[in-house]
């Protein structure tokens, strides 16, 4: 226990002692606890549902993502700005109209043209299935929505039980009727993440302030954040489209199994970038702005760059030397594969570990115009790739092995634009970087060795590795290492 003490020792120095620090806990303690419950179902589901499926539900998230993201006209995230609360109540009507309205423009498509939107998302067998996004889009819409009037009235309790509602919610309907086919597991995606939506929404509207709600005053709130809907829609699609439409393309250029192959591998491998982008983002973006003021903000970005740099490096190791069989293991033989592209896709996911709380840079710095040609560069860098692979006649592995390596480069190219703008060497941190992982790969070839050579099993080397990880990374972390912001 005294170890770990230590291990958490810089990451609690980061964390200031209020009572914002202390809502952002509870909120990263429920989203961790729906994560976790979503990688120990994997095995499970990875059982029940092939790759095709997967393939389909790939492409059945990205669409829903793509609509839910602008669903309330992003309206949502300026609920917490005003400081009278009926204004506040007349942005979150004010929104769930915009989701109501998408929705039903969901469902029109659907409706028309199902047969057509299918073929062009190169997945016809999602035509029985596309009735779900209209569903989808209402429930996630408006749980987007009365979340962020829950954060408003610092509900944070309440909204981390709903996070973890809506895990036992999708798997609930994913592993319990799997009978029914991808219908389950779609569903389930789709109506699992609204769940909650309903507690948050009555709460909400109990609020005194939304018997103060007019028609006049919703339309003056619209006019005064218009620049939400004008400016960060397109924002939020860029950055969830370079993501979201990889699964789409790599179904209509190469089918439903390589889609499900690269996503289950992504989805794997992000689950502790989301995680940490959202927790130590909040609190790097609540220390930034002073740290700006007063001249330091190059020491606190290098700090946390190089604890988050450390943190990464025993996991990424690990899972290049094991991917493929640690995959086949967990998750079954016909998913070896994604072991494969989770190696390829490692060097993208580090530097993105790295760089998603970091990216709140954009806001402290006021570069927001910067961000949106970023993202828009990454979104056609991304598939500018794909598609010309495609055309050029390449196959499923080399798309993919160039779309991680494309990724890789943008996001790094990124943090260097970014860092620049902060007054911080990109190279000097890499430097340092490059040492630190030289040093733990060196640390661990008597244990990687024995495993190459099959002298060692798997379950063998991940318990050896596990306590040196541990001790590596305190020793890296531990108080009095690099310098005040460390």
């Amino acid at each position: 226990m005294r170890v770990l003490s230590r291990l958490a020792s810089p990451v609690r120095r980061l964390l200031p002692t209020n009572a914002f620090a202390r809502g952002v806990g509870v909120l990263v303690g429920g989203t961790a606890g729906a994560q976790l419950l979503m990688l120990l179902a994997a095995p499970v589901l990875t059982r029940l549902y092939g790759p095709d499926d997967f393939g389909l539900l790939a492409v059945f998230t990205a669409c829903l993502a793509l609509f839910t993201v602008v669903a309330a006209g992003r309206y949502e995230l300026a609920i917490p700005l005003p400081e009278a609360d009926h204004e506040a109540a007349c942005l979150a009507l004010l929104g769930m109209v915009c989701v109501l309205l998408t929705a039903g423009l969901a469902l029109l498509a659907v409706l028309l043209w199902s047969a057509p939107l299918a073929a062009l998302l190169g997945a016809p067998g999602l035509v029985d299935y596309l009735w779900l996004l209209p569903v989808g889009v209402a429930f996630v819409g408006s749980y987007q929505v009365f979340n962020k009037w829950a954060v408003r009235t610092q509900r944070f309790s309440h909204v981390a039980r709903t996070r973890i509602w809506q895990a036992l919610g999708t798997l609930g309907i994913q592993v319990g009727a799997s009978g029914l086919g991808p219908v389950a597991l779609l569903g389930g995606q789709a109506v699992g993440q609204g769940v909650g939506t309903t507690g948050l929404t009555l709460a909400a509207l109990r609020h005194p302030a939304f018997r103060r709600v007019s028609l006049a005053g919703m339309a003056r709130q619209a006019w005064r954040h218009r620049r939400f809907p004008l400016y960060s829609t397109w924002t939020g699609l860029f950055n969830t489209g370079s993501l979201q439409l990889a699964p789409i393309v790599l179904v209509a250029l190469f089918g439903a199994p390589v889609a499900g192959l690269y996503a289950l591998t992504l989805r794997i491998l992000t689950m502790p970038v989301s995680l940490v982008g959202n927790a130590i983002g909040s609190v790097f973006l609540a220390h930034a702005a002073q740290a700006r003021r007063d001249g330091e903000l190059a020491g606190l970005v290098g700090g946390l760059h190089r604890k988050l740099a450390i943190l990464g490096i025993p996991p990424l190791v690990a899972l290049m030397v094991v991917g493929p069989e640690l995959f086949a293991v967990l998750f079954g033989e016909q998913w070896r594969k994604a072991g494969l592209y989770a190696q390829w896709m490692l060097p993208w996911i580090y530097i993105q570990f790295q760089w998603s709380p970091l990216s709140m840079l954009a806001s402290v710095l006021e570069l927001q115009r910067d961000a949106l040609v970023a993202q828009l560069g990454m979104l056609v860098a991304r598939f500018g790739v794909l598609v010309g692979l495609y055309l050029a006649g390449a196959g499923a592995d080399t798309a993919i092995l160039a779309f991680s390596v494309t990724s890789a480069l943008v996001y790094l190219l990124q943090q260097g634009w970014f860092f620049r703008k902060a007054g911080l060497s990109l190279w000097r941190c890499a430097a340092e970087e490059l040492g630190h992982l030289l040093m733990f790969i060196v640390l661990s070839l008597p244990l990687v060795l024995p495993y190459l050579q099959e002298a060692l099993p798997l379950a063998g080397l991940l318990a050896a590795l596990a306590p040196l990880a541990v001790a590596w990374t305190w020793w890296r972390l531990r108080p009095g290492r690099g310098g005040k912001h460390s």
